[in-house]
This record gives structure tokens, sequence and C-alpha cells, in this order.
């Protein structure tokens, strides 16, 4: 028992009946099969939205479950291409007598995108690995080569 005297003021004395201090693991438990199969899931569903989403969970969550990390990195894959091709035709699109070309690739790009994200998110959701068909594996392509510089 600690003499209350010496403690400093402001402070609570540690008792023998405390329980003892808990601390979090620094290392980010494994994700179980049910959350492993959501995020992938996510992964393709967020195609929707782009890249970005598939590179947030390949990164954040990838290293945590199998099935996430090869999921996050197909729907990556396959949607890097499509959203700079829509991000060029929406800031093309701002041209004068001509941006309706640029739009309309844009939106058709993006409805194609859209489209088969959903048919990979409902397939991953049934724990079945995706394949895009004319997948351009731009993402591997980009990191092989930004590796071969290091």
């Amino acid at each position: 028992m600690v003499d209350q005297a010496s403690a400093p003021s402001g402070s609570r004395s540690v008792t023998g009946n405390a329980p003892a201090f808990e601390s979090i693991s620094a290392q980010a438990e494994p994700l179980d099969i049910s959350q492993d199969r959501q995020f992938a899931t996510l992964a393709h569903l967020g195609g929707v939205a782009g890249a970005l989403p598939s590179y947030l969970i390949h990164r954040t969550l990838g290293d945590r479950g199998p099935f996430t990390r090869q999921e996050s990195r197909e729907a990556l894959n396959f949607s890097l291409l499509p959203t700079l091709i829509i991000l060029v035709g929406i800031a093309l699109s701002l041209i004068p007598a001509v941006g309706w070309v640029f739009a309309l690739v844009a939106a058709l790009t993006w409805v194609v995108l859209a489209v088969q994200s959903v048919i990979a998110g409902i397939k991953v959701n049934q724990g079945e690995p995706y394949q895009y068909r004319g997948n351009t594996h731009l993402f591997d392509k980009l990191q092989t080569r930004r590796s071969a510089k290091a």
C-alpha cells in the first residue's frame, strides 16, 4: 500500500485489489473470416466511387486478411485506369464546343466501372474470388516500376 502522505496531490493510491493495467497490442489482430469477406466486398463496391476506397482498404487492412489483400488489390488494379479516365474526362469537359464529348466519355466510363464493381462485390460477398475481364493491372505495373527504381 502506498503512503497517502507521500503521494503527489491529485494522484490516486494503488491498492493490492486494483486490476493490473492491460495494454493493447501494437500489432493489429487478424480479420476473422466474416470481416475478411466484408472488407473484400467493400473494396469492390467502393469502385463506384473510384479507386480510392480499394486503395485505402488495401493499405490499411491488406495485412490483416488474405482475402481482403487479394480482392482489394484486384479491385484497385481494375478501378485505377477508369478513375483516371473519368478525372481527365471531367477536366476536359470544360473545353467549349467539344467538352460534351469528354463529359460523355467520363459518364460512360463511370457507368461501366460502377456496374463491374457491383457485380464483383456480389461475387466476393458470396466468398468467391473475382477477376475482372480486361483488367490492366495498372497498380501492379506502377508498383513494379517504382520498386525497380529504388
